[in-house]
């Protein structure tokens, strides 16, 4: 539905950094942006342009940063880069875009017509629901044969143990982040053979949760686990708003003290993971949970809240999230302005009281993380132990390949040499931009 009173100054909005401007408090800006609800009543988007940007380390002064804020129901990772790409182009100098047709909103539907379209759904809903459960239903068949045939087998984290991140969260956010060269992600893969990337990051973040638990004293025996959307985007959908994503539970390998050890448990139990998603299929997932009564879902999710399950019962399901957006492989422009780097921030319930965004962009690749601030008083801590997590595999990836000691009883594994990882979020050449989607 079109909003007929649609105010583009309420969706546009202008801040400035204090003095002097530099990366903490671009990001204090950027938390309180979005620890702020946005207003159900008017479009589910905001944002906001930053300006101010005259001491964050290697961006030029003078850059802006540009805030954008839209609710989940919207879009998903892979349609809020394409919304990104539409606003940006590949040349500093490209022609600004044809003036659009002037707006006007379609027809307001009336309670009578709602209340009639609400009926309809609610007749469709069961069938829709018999549909989806044919589709699945071979899929079910295939991840039944698959554990009998133990070519997978269920995940011993169906519950993950419950941390300071797992609780009631608190109305107010941090956000933070480090950037890493992607071609040293891709050299560390050859520690696990046939890893991929997202092993990689999911090891780097295992790590970096690990570093950080045990300095809090808060470090479960049991590993921590992430869920990890999938995208089931068809090609002949990009461009489209919504959400096209299914998930898969990945255990992170906390409770492991060697980095490389950790990437490959970490490897295996992705590939477990993928094996059942594949089994079942991801799109038939993603129809299941849209096909559930969107009423029911709600007074769950608000009972969830107003009782405060959060913080009694069992463990959570999952203790993160930790979603991978490929960005653009090139650089992109807004008004002549180089987008310097992207960082993906994601939005918080009850329960999870910390996420993370793994954002790539031309040669590196950003981990930024969205935490309630009552559970993560210390970002910039937690920013250092990603950094020093992933100079860990990035040192064992170049040290020369040693041929093994004979075993011997009670013998341990060496550790590995620790070197804090050196961020660089951009070159300046001219006038910036950075961006915090």
């Amino acid at each position: 539905i079109e909003d007929p009173d649609f105010d583009l100054e309420y969706h546009v909005r202008h801040v400035a950094l204090p003095k002097p401007g530099d990366w903490r408090q671009l990001c204090i800006q950027a938390a309180r942006i979005f620890a702020r609800p946005l207003d159900l009543t008017r479009p589910p988007w905001e944002f906001t342009v930053v300006e101010g940007l005259d001491n964050v380390p290697g961006v030029a002064p003078g850059s802006f940063a540009m805030v954008t804020k839209v609710h989940h129901a919207a879009i998903d990772g892979m349609s809020g880069i394409d919304l990104m790409e539409a606003m940006h182009t590949l040349a500093p100098d490209a022609p600004p875009p044809d003036k659009p047709d002037k707006w006007k909103p379609g027809k307001v539907p009336s309670p009578v017509e709602l209340l009639g379209k609400s009926y309809v759904n609610a007749l469709l809903n069961p069938m829709k629901q018999l549909e989806v459960a044919a589709r699945a239903a071979p899929g079910l068949a295939k991840v039944v044969s698959g554990l009998v045939k133990k070519e997978f087998s269920l995940s011993g984290e169906m519950v993950a143990p419950k941390t300071r991140f797992n609780k009631a969260i608190s109305p107010n956010r941090v956000v933070e982040g480090r950037s890493l060269p992607l071609a040293d992600v891709k050299a560390i893969r050859a520690l696990a053979p046939g890893a991929k990337v997202n092993d990689v990051f999911l090891a780097v973040i295992g790590g970096a949760l690990r570093k950080y638990l045990l300095k809090h004293d808060d470090l479960p025996k049991k590993t921590l686990t992430a869920m990890a959307p999938i995208s089931v985007r068809s090609s002949n959908e990009k461009g489209d708003m919504g959400n096209q994503v299914a998930a898969m539970i990945a255990p992170l390998g906390t409770h492991i003290a060697d980095p490389v050890e950790r990437l490959r448990y970490v490897h295996r139990k992705t590939n477990n993971s993928k094996a059942m998603t594949d089994a079942l299929g991801a799109r038939n997932m993603t129809e299941m949970s849209k096909a559930s009564p969107a009423l029911f879902m709600a007074l769950g999710a608000q009972l969830y809240t107003r009782l405060g399950l959060a913080n009694r019962g069992v463990g959570p399901v999952f203790s993160t999230v930790v979603t991978n957006v490929p960005g653009p492989p090139v650089p992109i422009y807004s008004s002549g302005a180089r987008l310097e780097s992207m960082m993906g921030l994601l939005c918080l319930t009850d329960g999870l009281g910390l996420g993370h965004v793994v954002q790539s962009y031309c040669s590196e690749a950003t981990i930024a993380f969205t935490a309630c601030r009552k559970a993560m008083p210390d970002p910039e801590f937690y920013a250092q132990c990603i950094e020093d997590s992933f100079a860990e595999l990035r040192d064992a990836a170049k040290a020369p390949a040693e041929a093994p000691a004979p075993a011997t009883a009670g013998a341990k594994a060496k550790a590995t040499k620790k070197t804090p990882a050196r961020s660089k979020r951009a070159t300046p050449k001219s006038r910036k931009e950075n961006s915090k989607p």
